[in-house]
């Protein structure tokens, strides 16, 4: 199969950019994913956009900056993937299982080529991907610039990781870490359906008072890791609303009970 084709593994890969600041920048990833064989963007709540800066810097990738698709959320833009990537500095805000580029393109192609849909994640400029936007993402990629100085520009970020995505598509990744790879699950939910489940999951907790008095956030962050480890399909997702919905249905019981 053609890795372009209209059906092939690359139709299936978009490179999301998330708030992005400088119109600049969004007309130099689009000729960046255009040189590597790729074609989806898609821009999530641009700071400037449409913009003569973003045309001007295409500079001849004007069909894929034109056939952009603009949303207003993140979880929108990557709703209907199987696999998400978020590229970021190194970061211990969030503790997400760490890729190399070039393990991250592996997974990429595997993901994409099983029939799934993918997005590759960019942040702002200045201050990247936000706490709550990383927390959709299955794993983190970070590219090993010079620690002395290691300030990327974001279309040079999307272009490296656009470099590798294309050599795994030509059968050309070189060197990759096994053990390192998203092991694809031609069955997994789409993204907004474990968005779902997750949703549902912290109001069960609420209902139960399994925080008692504690913040949420923290054991949601542990959950929500554990869940994405384990690649749930259809058939357990809705098991486990199900056991869900029969805690909150005790619940509101138990509450019931208590007032009256």
């Amino acid at each position: 199969m053609d890795i372009v084709a209209a059906d092939g593994p690359a139709a299936r890969i978009r490179i999301v950019l998330v708030g992005t600041q400088h119109p600049g920048n969004i007309g130099s990833a689009a000729r960046a994913i255009k040189t590597m064989g790729l074609h989806r963007l898609v821009l999530v709540a641009p700071q400037k956009y449409p913009h003569n800066e973003a045309d001007m810097m295409a500079a001849g990738a004007e069909d894929v900056l034109n056939a952009a698709v603009e949303v207003a959320t993140l979880a929108e833009a990557v709703a209907d993937c199987r696999l998400v990537l978020g590229c970021t500095a190194r970061s211990r805000r969030v503790q997400l299982r760490e890729l190399r580029p070039r393990d991250a393109a592996a997974s990429v192609h595997a993901e994409a080529a099983a029939g799934g849909e993918v997005a590759l994640v960019f942040g702002r400029e200045r201050t990247g991907l936000e706490n709550e936007e990383l927390q959709l993402c299955h794993a983190a990629v970070h590219i090993p610039a010079n620690p002395d100085y290691s300030s990327l520009n974001l279309a040079a970020a999307v272009q490296v990781l656009s470099y590798e995505v294309r050599l795994a598509l030509l059968g050309e990744g070189g060197d990759v870490t096994p053990a390192a790879i998203a092991p694809v699950n031609p069955d997994a939910v789409p993204h907004a359906e474990l968005e779902g489940f997750f949703g549902q999951l912290g109001d069960t907790l609420e209902d139960i008072d399994f925080h008692k008095g504690r913040a949420p956030e923290s054991a949601m962050r542990k959950l929500r890791r554990l869940f994405v480890r384990t690649g749930l399909d259809q058939k357990e997702v809705r098991l486990l609303r199900g056991i869900l919905a029969d805690a909150q249905r005790m619940a509101r019981i138990a509450r019931d009970r208590g007032d009256g």
